[in-house]
């Protein structure tokens, strides 16, 4: 670390970091265990215990003498960029949290856990109105939060740039827009030529949980996974990533026990997201940079592994051998089928299951929304019919119920408004790293040969070392000479499913 941090004042920051560090750990370990092998009567007291730890965390970031030490330090010269990262870091943290009055936190935190029971409530039910009266209320006090955090052109900008350092909503607009043109062709004209599958045999073939874990244990194996040494694998009814700390980095998977790619690609999308984590430089440990840069730059590395690797027809070929080794039901289908199987297009209603063409599409329709329900547009009653529309425009297929519409994503129950756009960053920056490694290092070729180790320290000079050091533009800059490339995400596309 000495290396890194030279500066007296930012040695004394990082020092007194280490608590608030400790309780992140912590919290970060009870978070897994929740979702892994607690115990279900365990629910009200670890809620209370992580409430606890979490206020203990923000006392401590906005004790007085560590705010005053973290002002002292953004005002110095000649600090390095690590001395800087970290000042950057702790000044946005400590305005963000001095910006939303504890009133307003308060009220938010009960009302998204009362609306996301009833969420679930009301999807379960095909209900909208169970859940209408706590969305209007979650749009009315984010608006709030948005006007506390402030913002110059859009109030969506304070939210998106929560979940994005530095994100406007003229860069998702820019984003965005453009994107959704060229996908609405892109998708007629694969439909069109009929080349990838809309349904494939194999989506309805059952298989054996144990088969499917040696699957993914031999994939991992293959991609360079750490088991058993700095990470684990278990299994959670959504697949996530946890980083307990730069040397404790642990994914899930979930086993429904038909259509195999959607565990082998929730596996080797959380390998993505952990890798980044377990490459993260050693120096920034215990520090306020041992994490991604941002939820952006974090899913482009969960998904250029699941889709510019991982249903590319390379590794198909790479791991046939695996699969028809371990699960009977591929026996009779060639690599090239299996291929078409990851790879099947079609207008679908749901995101969680849509494919690389349509996926985008979805979350423009979400953004859309999101934006319109901030500026005071529309009301929560307005959202059915208005999401019913734009997925007819946008996808060409139209909700017939509640639940596959305006129901589907728990997101906004939770207040998460301004998140999606990150999930299309993600894709955006997946096909340059694509498009850059491979004129770098011939990334099929290392693909075909199973050469993974080039490809992870590639990963691994250009970003993961940096931890959150600089904030995604610049990072983005620095490793690209751009930022967000929509034209090197539609080139990907084109050239994989057209041609």
């Amino acid at each position: 670390m000495a290396m890194y941090f030279q500066n007296e004042i930012v040695k004394e920051i990082i020092e007194k970091y280490r608590q608030i560090w400790s309780i992140g750990h912590a919290l970060s370990l009870m978070g897994w265990d929740s979702e892994t092998y607690m115990p279900k009567a365990g629910v009200e007291e670890r809620a209370i215990a992580r409430a606890e730890l979490s206020l203990l965390a923000q006392q401590l970031i906005l004790k007085p003498e560590f705010v005053q030490l973290v002002d002292k330090a953004s005002g110095l010269e000649g600090l390095n960029d690590y001395e800087k990262g970290v000042v950057r870091v702790l000044q946005r943290e400590i305005r963000i949290m001095k910006a939303i009055p504890p009133s307003l936190l308060a009220e938010l935190e009960k009302t998204t856990q009362e609306a996301m029971h009833a969420w679930r409530m009301a999807k379960e039910a095909n209900d909208y109105e169970k859940f209408k009266p706590y969305l209007d209320k979650i749009i009315k006090l984010t608006r709030e939060k948005a006007d506390y955090l402030g913002w110059k052109e859009h109030p969506y900008d304070a939210l998106l740039d929560l979940y994005e350092e530095g994100l406007t909503t003229r860069d998702v607009d820019r984003i965005l827009e453009p994107l959704a043109k060229e996908l609405k062709a892109l998708l007629s004209s694969v439909v069109y030529e009929g080349r990838f599958p809309q349904k494939h045999p194999l989506e309805d073939k059952q298989y054996e949980r144990d088969w499917m874990e040696r699957v993914n244990l031999e994939v991992l194996k293959i991609v360079g996974f750490p088991i058993g040494e700095r990470s684990r694998l278990d299994v959670s009814a959504h697949p996530f990533t946890i980083s307990i700390g730069l040397d404790d980095v642990r994914i899930t998977t979930r086993y429904e026990g038909f259509d195999f790619k959607r565990s082998l690609l929730s596996t080797i999308h959380e390998f993505g997201h952990a890798l980044y984590e377990l490459q993260i430089d050693p120096g920034l440990k215990y520090t306020p940079l041992a994490e991604g840069a941002s939820l952006g730059v974090h899913e482009g590395q969960s998904r250029f592994w699941e889709n510019v690797i991982g249903r590319s027809r390379e590794f198909i070929e790479l791991i046939y051998p695996i699969l028809r080794k371990n699960l009977p039901l591929v026996g009779r289908f060639t690599p090239e089928e299996v291929y078409l199987y990851f790879n099947t297009v079609r207008p679908s209603l749901i995101r969680t299951e849509a494919d690389e063409v349509t996926y985008n599409l979805h979350i423009v329709l979400r953004a859309r929304l999101e934006k319109l329900m901030i500026e005071g547009s529309v009301k929560a009653g307005d959202l059915p019919e208005l999401w019913n529309s734009l997925m007819e425009e946008l996808v060409g297929v139209k909700p017939k119920t509640y639940s596959e519409g305006v129901l589907q994503d728990i997101h906004w129950s939770m207040g998460s408004i301004g998140y999606f756009p990150t999930y299309t960053l993600g894709n955006i920056i997946a096909a340059q790293l694509r498009y850059h490694i491979e004129r770098e290092l011939k990334l099929s070729e290392k693909i075909s040969r199973g050469e993974f180790e080039f490809i992870r320290e590639w990963l691994k000079n250009k970003i993961h070392r940096y931890g959150k050091t600089y904030p995604p533009k610049e990072l983005l800059r620095m490793v690209f000479g751009e930022e967000y490339s929509v034209e090197l995400l539609v080139k990907y596309l084109k050239e994989k499913y057209v041609g």
